[in-house]
């Protein structure tokens, strides 16, 4: 049985924020061989084919189709993976499909990150020429001129063009087709979505003036422009990629960090950077991204209800160190030594007594602390 999804992979926690990856056309999810492990030590990424590339069948497609067709079977594979909301970067094609999603579907892309793209490609004639000769052809002779499109002189991924020699020509065809009609430059200022534009500098296909162009028409986008790279970045300079699409994507990370500094203060927060090393960085930064840039900043219980969750966890587990510091940070969420003290006290209930005996130790220290001359 055909599948109807398009072929994908996906790494990464499946808790972590969802992040898909678009592909240029002619290549497969290994575009993102050197990018991809990295992003998912912090979100869920899933990359996946275009139609006829890599593993995804070519009757998902066909003659005549948009970029809006492409988007649509995106949207399917994020429904069938249960995904309502995701992070989005692309290449190219991909990239495409990126602002279509951002323009007519915001509620679904929390941010966009287009890469070496347009919002338009040079007009519909070059493609038509292209979607003609590869339906006449194939794509063995458009093949051998993969490695002067996509990379500067003496670079090429073997890889990638066995994955173009091997696309099925109509579906191929088809994407051309997609990119002869595509033009958003009149829909750009609409898109809402914290976007990224990156450039390749040496790109011949996409020059860097298509993404300034885009960039200057969305609200508040970035742009960033790589040097020696040419269309294929994310392959031939894949750490440029990653710093600039982890600084992007760090938003949680960032808010997390104004959160958990407004709690537990800044004297805390910075011992506990000053003590950082290479060993702990990544659990810092786990964190600040998901305790303090996800659950601390949820809206659904206050942080008054949070602290007093918080210190009757800590009591049942015997975290009482971490007991001390929340104390602190019950009172600069508002609770009254009074509550504290109804809290624990419930704790002896459903804890225990002896539990609930240190629990109170701890706290008392923490509160005759403000005590005047404490």
């Amino acid at each position: 049985m055909t599948s109807k999804v398009l072929n994908h992979r996906a790494e990464g926690p499946t808790s972590a924020p969802p992040l898909l990856l678009g592909p240029s056309l002619g290549t497969s999810i290994a575009l993102w061989d050197k990018v991809a492990p990295e992003l998912s030590i912090t979100h869920r990424v899933v990359r996946w084919d275009l139609p006829g590339h890599g593993g995804s069948t070519a009757d998902l497609i066909g003659a005549g189709a948009t970029v809006g067709d492409l988007a649509d079977l995106v949207l399917a594979l994020a429904d069938s993976l249960g995904v309502e909301r995701f992070a989005y970067a692309g290449v190219s094609l991909g990239g495409a499909v990126g602002l279509h999603l951002a323009v007519h579907h915001p509620e679904r892309v929390s941010s966009l990150a287009v890469i070496c793209s347009s919002a338009h490609f040079n007009g519909s004639k070059p493609w038509e020429e292209r979607a003609a000769l590869v339906r006449r052809e194939g794509l063995a002779g458009l093949a051998e001129s993969a490695n002067a499109r996509w990379f500067t002189p003496g670079f090429t991924v073997p890889e990638l063009v066995a994955d173009h020699r091997n696309a099925d020509p109509d579906a191929y065809a088809a994407c051309c087709d997609a990119l002869a009609a595509f033009d958003l430059r009149d829909e750009l200022p609409s898109i809402t979505a914290p976007s990224l534009l990156i450039a390749g500098r040496d790109d011949p296909a996409t020059p860097p003036a298509h993404l300034r162009e885009i960039a200057d028409a969305v609200p508040a986008a970035a742009l960033v422009e790589i040097p020696g790279a040419s269309h294929l970045a994310p392959a031939q300079c894949p750490e440029a990629v990653l710093t600039a699409l982890r600084a992007h994507l760090d938003g949680g990370a960032k808010r997390g960090m104004e959160v958990r500094r407004e709690v537990l203060g800044d004297a805390h927060v910075d011992r506990a950077q000053g003590r950082q090393t290479a060993f702990t960085a990544r659990f810092q930064d786990f964190i600040s991204r998901y305790a303090w840039g996800e659950i601390w900043t949820d809206p659904t219980l206050t942080r008054r209800e949070r602290s007093m969750i918080t210190l009757t966890a800590l009591v049942a587990h015997g975290h009482y160190d971490e007991l001390a510091m929340h104390v602190r940070a019950a009172r600069r969420n508002g609770l009254t030594p009074q509550e504290i003290g109804a809290v624990l006290l419930q704790t002896a209930v459903y804890c225990g007594v002896p539990a609930a005996n240190s629990a109170f130790a701890a706290a008392q220290r923490v509160l005759a602390e403000e005590e005047p001359g404490g």
